[in-house]
Parts: C-alpha cells; sequence; structure tokens
C-alpha cells in the first residue's frame, strides 16, 4: 500500500501506476513521493494516507498571525487608560465599542468619551486580519493533525477534513467581522458594527468548539480550546436571550468576546510551538546530512 506525502492530500495511483493527474505537489519535489507501507493489500480510497507539512514558513506566519490577536487586551488596557467620561470606565457594564466611539456625548443612554478611539479601532482591525491571514495559511492538513510532525491521515475519512475545513471558513468569517467592527465604530450610523459583532461572536465561538473537537486526543489544550468556545456559546445564547438588558452589559459581552480571543491565541500557540520544534528538528537533520563524512 502507498502513501503519498503532500501538502494537502494524495490520490491512489491510477491502474497503470502512475500518480493520478491531480495529485498534490509533494514535500520532496515537484513529484509526488511515496513511501512503502508493510501491507500487500490493493489501494483504495481510504487507504491513502498523507503526512502533512509541519515545517513551511507559510505555516509558521498562519500560526504568529493566529497567536497576535493578544494584542487586543494590550490596546483596550490603554484605551480605559485614557477614557475621558464624566464617570471611570467600568467593565463590568460599559460595551467594548464604547471604547471605539468616534465621538463624546450620550450614545444609547450611556455617557461615552474615548479619546484613543483610534487605538481600539485599529486593534480591532489588526485582531480581525490576524484571523483572516491564519485561516488563509494554516492548511486544512495540519489543523486536521494539530500540527504533529509525520502524523498520517486517511484521504477517506471526510469528517475530520470537513471539521477542519469549516474551522478555516468560521475563523475568516470571525476575523472579518472584527474588521468591519473596526472599521465601522458603533456611533457611525451603520449597522455594519453590530452585524460584525455578531459574525465574530457566532462564527468565534462555533469555530473553537468545531477545533476544542477535532484537536481532542491530539493536544491537552483542546478541552481549554472547547471550554472557551463553550462559555462564549453560552455567553452568546444569555445576550440573545435578554438582549444584553442584564445588571452587568459589560460582563456579559466579554463573557463572549474574551474566550473567542483566547482560544484563538491558543490554538495559535500550540500550532507556532510545534511547527517551531518540527523547523528546528528539520534544520538540524539538513545539517547532519551535509557533514562530510
Amino acid at each position: 500500500m502507498l502513501y503519498p506525502l503532500s501538502y494537502e492530500g494524495g490520490h491512489p495511483l491510477d491502474r497503470q501506476g502512475r500518480p493520478g493527474s491531480d495529485t498534490v505537489t509533494s514535500i520532496q519535489g515537484a513529484e509526488a513521493y511515496y513511501a512503502q507501507a508493510m501491507s500487500s493489500v490493493p489501494s483504495t480510497a481510504r487507504s491513502v494516507a498523507l503526512i502533512p507539512d509541519t515545517t513551511s514558513t507559510r505555516q509558521y506566519i498562519g500560526a504568529w498571525s493566529v497567536l497576535s490577536v493578544l494584542q487586543y487586551f494590550a490596546a483596550e488596557a490603554a484605551v480605559i487608560g485614557g477614557w475621558a467620561g464624566p464617570r471611570p470606565y467600568d467593565l463590568r457594564t460599559g460595551f467594548i465599542s464604547d471604547l471605539g466611539a468616534l465621538h463624546c456625548g450620550v450614545f444609547d443612554g450611556r455617557e461615552v468619551c474615548s479619546p484613543l478611539n483610534w487605538l481600539m479601532n485599529a486593534s480591532f482591525v489588526v485582531q480581525g486580519l490576524g484571523m483572516l491571514l491564519g485561516a488563509l495559511l494554516l492548511s486544512s492538513g495540519l489543523l486536521r493533525v494539530a500540527a504533529m510532525g509525520g502524523a498520517r491521515v486517511h484521504a477517506g475519512q471526510r469528517r475530520p477534513w470537513l471539521a477542519a475545513v469549516w474551522v478555516r471558513l468560521l475563523t475568516g468569517t470571525a476575523g472579518a467581522g472584527t474588521v468591519i467592527v473596526g472599521l465601522v465604530p458603533e456611533d457611525a450610523g451603520s449597522g455594519w458594527h453590530y452585524a460584525g459583532a455578531v459574525m465574530y461572536f457566532i462564527a468565534g465561538a462555533v469555530a473553537l468548539l468545531v477545533l476544542g473537537i477535532l484537536w481532542l486526543r491530539k493536544t491537552a489544550m483542546a478541552w481549554f480550546i472547547l471550554a472557551c468556545g463553550a462559555v462564549s456559546a453560552a455567553a452568546l445564547v444569555t445576550g440573545g436571550l435578554t438582549r444584553m438588558q442584564v445588571p452587568e452589559p459589560g460582563t456579559l459581552e466579554r463573557l463572549m468576546a474574551y474566550p473567542v480571543t483566547v482560544g484563538m491565541a491558543t490554538a495559535g500557540l500550540v500550532i507556532a510551538q510545534r511547527v517551531h520544534r518540527h523547523r528546528k528538528q528539520a534544520r538540524a537533520a539538513a545539517a547532519a546530512l551535509s557533514r562530510p563524512l
């Protein structure tokens, strides 16, 4: 039985023993590379396996892009420090979007005045771009195996592949929503701000739930990622049912948002650490081979 070692997937040989026309370029070069397995069973779609690339610069940049969402917390703290409203900003009652409001005054019954609104809105955009870049650069194969080096996955197992694809789509959607939030502040007079926030909350929570389940038995952090998604989803449902008419709306909104940011950063950290380790091992192996005997 033959296993193509490629970036994203592989295909069985045709009846003449040649690689199919849609075989993905392997990590070994322009031609597909096949590893001989200890079996004489004929190759089938379910038996074809691949080893996702866990050493490329693309994956490393994607992981750090997702991890970069943590900058949001530093930006939020700085903007809160510059708050100039009649009363100090309260994390329990103040909405996150109030920090990005363009004008000082009363908005939706709240006194808002955030001189550093530009920093908050820029942070939203950077956070969203980090998630978008991660969704584009991190391959489905890499997410499928949680960046475990040398892990084989079978092309015939469709559900894990679909789950990985959905994680990328949902992460990209959440990132796009955050970019919209930053580009269209709450007092800009457009419904796009609210739409962007909803995109971030829903897509981000679901992405973490799917990723947490997908990574069970692949990393201990899967449970933490799953918990982040569950907390965010529960807070989102609560906010929807109560229309945010609760004693501490700021706390409830942060229970929707913070777990998504932390969960995404955790996923980025897991991938970044593993890709870094595999790249280091690959460089060491290449150096050993280049040494004269």
